[in-house]
């Protein structure tokens, strides 16, 4: 089966424990490294999907992220031929940003370590979110956000402080807000005096993240095995 691309834009922000669902799911990761300077495809030409992770830029930063140009080309293009795409944190401000939504820099409340999320009913009909339970959790470390939809999304998933968790554009594009990737282990590398700063309790938000972990990795390693599916079948191609 031809691989799964990834585009991997720090050194801390790897696929985690969706890549290691995705895999054990027959769906083999090719990890792209951009921030280490491999060269990041503009079509996804021979793979079977895109994975696009989560990074501390903006959609269009290409001044510190030069290689995000070539990213939102790649994104541009699998949405034209119907090829999978899961875009993560960064991933689906791109996606949402090539498909014509918008994404602000520092809007509204930051949000971090373990949140709750509700499930829209939008979502029932949903390929990858049908029949979640409506309330859920997952590891959040954002301050930017989109602010719109783009024409025509599916809106699937809010929180009370960032309203487009999770949205779907076309038959088979999805962008989240949040970590699925992310396990409680993750917030324990994350730098205590930058979460201090932002006035969060780094050991609260381990504690709470561990707490939540059970019930969340459920609902994502689901999310995981629909979208190796999907892939697996050429999802509208």
């Amino acid at each position: 089966m031809p691989p799964l691309l990834v585009v991997q834009h720090t050194p801390g922000g790897g696929p985690g424990r969706f890549g290691d669902w995705l895999v054990s799911d027959g769906v083999p990761l090719r990890v792209v490294r951009a921030y280490d300077g491999a060269v990041v495809p503009r079509r996804p030409g021979p793979h079977s999907g895109v994975l696009v992770l989560g990074g501390g830029y903006l959609p269009d930063d290409d001044d510190r992220a030069p290689w995000l140009a070539a990213t939102r080309e790649l994104v541009a293009e699998a949405l034209r031929d119907g090829t999978p795409v899961f875009g993560v944190c960064l991933g689906g401000q791109l996606l949402a940003r090539v498909a014509g939504g918008t994404v602000r820099a520092e809007h509204g409340t930051p949000e971090l370590g373990s949140t709750p999320l509700t499930v829209r009913a939008e979502a029932d009909a949903d390929p990858l979110f049908r029949g979640l339970p409506r309330r859920v959790t997952a590891v959040e470390r954002h301050v930017d956000a989109v602010t719109a939809l783009p024409p025509g999304a599916v809106w699937l998933m809010e929180s009370a402080d960032c309203p487009y968790q999770a949205f779907r554009v076309g038959a088979a594009a999805w962008g989240v807000q949040f970590h699925p990737e992310a396990g409680a282990a993750r917030l324990r590398s994350w730098d205590p005096a930058e979460l201090r700063r932002r006035g969060a309790d780094p050991d609260a938000l381990v504690r709470a993240a561990e707490r939540d972990e059970p019930a969340a990795s459920v609902v994502w390693r689901a999310v995981a095995r629909r979208f190796a599916g999907l892939v697996r079948g050429g999802a509208g191609r």
